[in-house]
């Protein structure tokens, strides 16, 4: 039965991813996601219903475009079956409670600001604006009033942390050293699980993008790294793995 359920969430989690792929790709260029439908965007083709199955039409149509026969890029099923796991990872984490309601908002925001960010370094502040008023929505229903004025302080507390180490790492690198879509993340994490860890998601993000950007670093002094990508991991791995601060202290006291 749980089998059967990791599947059925995990296939409504690689449709979603679809959709995430879509709005990723277009809101930071200011486009519709509705107008123009689907495309190939080498020949303009409009896709079909078969071709817009998650995963299984990337497989039936042999990795390119029925059109033009243009190679499609891997990215785009992988990225489909990583929101369809990240699905069934929280059903069975969480199970069919309230909870998961907010952990799946909170996820697919994780998933459309790191592909924002890899593709054109940017977080859009739509993106940011209609997930903090979801989950505000979903907080104040499941949880209570009380509940959700006090994870908003939590995240007032996490966005002037982060604006202060941005203004810390100006003056040390003498530029500018963090994104404007970080320091707003930076809210919404405090929104999600608390200022304390979401202090912890900025040095789990900076371990976790270390060995990349040294190697990045290497080929080009100039590379401009975004720190999206690695805030959404580390953001990820805390809702997962539900690891809270008091996990952590023991952790650290051991």
């Amino acid at each position: 039965m749980i089998g059967l359920m990791f599947l059925s969430i995990f296939m409504i989690g690689t449709i979603f991813g679809s959709f995430y792929y879509v709005v990723a790709y277009r809101i930071p260029k200011g486009e519709s996601i509705v107008y123009p439908a689907s495309h190939c965007p080498n020949c303009n083709h409009r896709l079909g219903s078969l071709e817009l199955i998650p995963i299984f039409s990337f497989l039936l149509q042999g990795g390119e475009c029925k059109n033009c026969k243009q190679k499609i890029s891997i990215f785009y099923p992988l990225f489909e079956i990583a929101c369809g796991l990240l699905f069934g990872l929280s059903f069975l984490s969480y199970g069919f409670t309230p909870e998961l309601i907010i952990v799946l908002t909170f996820i697919s925001m994780i998933m459309i600001i790191m592909l924002s960010d890899y593709y054109y370094m940017i977080i859009p502040d739509e993106i940011l604006i209609f997930f903090i008023i979801s989950l505000c929505i979903e907080m104040i229903i499941i949880h209570g009033l009380n509940y959700l004025l006090m994870h908003i302080l939590y995240g007032i507390i996490s966005f002037i942390i982060m604006y202060s180490l941005k203004l810390l790492g100006d003056f040390l690198f003498k530029k500018e050293s963090m994104g404007g879509g970080d320091i707003k993340l930076l809210f919404i994490f405090g929104l999600m699980f608390g200022w304390q860890m979401s202090i912890v998601s900025i040095f789990l993000a900076a371990i976790i993008g270390l060995p990349i950007s040294l190697i990045l670093l290497r080929k080009s002094d100039d590379h401009v790294l975004p720190f999206g990508p690695y805030l959404g991991l580390s953001a990820l791995i805390i809702v997962l793995c539900q690891i809270n601060f008091d996990m952590v202290l023991q952790l650290l006291t051991r």
